[in-house]
């Protein structure tokens, strides 16, 4: 079975600074994968290389059997153009720690606006599933709010009906709750907790333990760019093996 994600020997550098240094791992299709790890340990620039917003500087990486970014030609790699590169991110979904919200949009258009502007769908099609995920994400009666209008949960679940909204097949959730005050966390958690349920693929890079070990299927704990450990969330959160893991986790849990 291809994996949905599959990451071999992935490097990335800013100038002198090795933030990626051979990254290797698998995301199976309908796992929740959880990222955890100090600041600057390279989880954040890993999730941008998947959907190329960051380029790689060495290995491969590719979604559902694709490289991303690139194509193969013999034993060469040749970048792809920018609108190639669109393509393929139309079916990855991204969320970000700042909700990126249009902010002269009403939450219903801002999650029409991409599948009418990239996919050209017609604004009543759009209009239909707009109105169907931002009732599943709780926002029913907030539909014609603006994002100023909205608590910082609230504008971060319309950022996951956005996401949405292109049908994607794959969700990467980037520190999703980290800007957030505490208790619109949950809010935000119970959207991601009924998305595992239903299905879908999702990487999440999360401070929240208590997420990762009730929904996650499989956690990695990176450092300095590399995984340091990785398993089933309990085994790790429980019973880590590596020093370097018990010292987070004494911090954090």
């Amino acid at each position: 079975m291809t994996a949905m994600v599959r990451a071999e020997g992935v490097h990335k550098s800013y100038g002198a600074a090795h933030i990626l240094r051979g990254i290797d791992l698998e995301v199976q299709n309908g796992e929740v994968f959880c990222l955890v790890g100090p600041s600057g340990s390279g989880k954040s620039t890993f999730l941008r290389c998947i959907n190329h917003l960051e380029r790689i500087d060495g290995g491969r990486l590719s979604v559902d059997g694709q490289l991303v970014g690139y194509r193969q030609k013999g034993d060469k790699l040749y970048e792809l153009k920018d609108s190639e590169v669109a393509a393929q991110r139309r079916d990855i979904g991204m969320v970000f720690q700042r909700f990126n919200l249009f902010p002269h949009m009403t939450a219903l258009a801002n999650v029409m606006e991409a599948p009418i502007q990239v996919k050209g769908e017609s604004k009543a099609v759009a209009r239909e599933r707009a109105e169907r995920l931002l009732d599943r994400v709780g926002l029913r009666d907030r539909m014609g709010n603006y994002p100023s209008q909205l608590s910082g949960g609230q504008q971060q679940r319309v950022a996951i009906a956005r996401a949405l909204a292109m049908q994607p097949k794959l969700m990467l959730f980037d520190e999703p709750t980290s800007a957030l005050d505490p208790e619109l966390v949950g809010d935000v958690l119970d959207v991601m907790r009924q998305l595992a349920e239903d299905g879908m693929t999702m990487i999440v890079v999360t401070h929240e333990m208590g997420f990762a070990r009730e929904v996650g299927d499989n956690l990695v704990f990176m450092d300095g760019g590399v995984v340091v450990e990785s398993g089933h969330p309990r085994d790790v959160l429980t019973n880590p093996q590596h020093d370097r893991t018990k010292a987070f986790l004494s911090k954090v849990l």
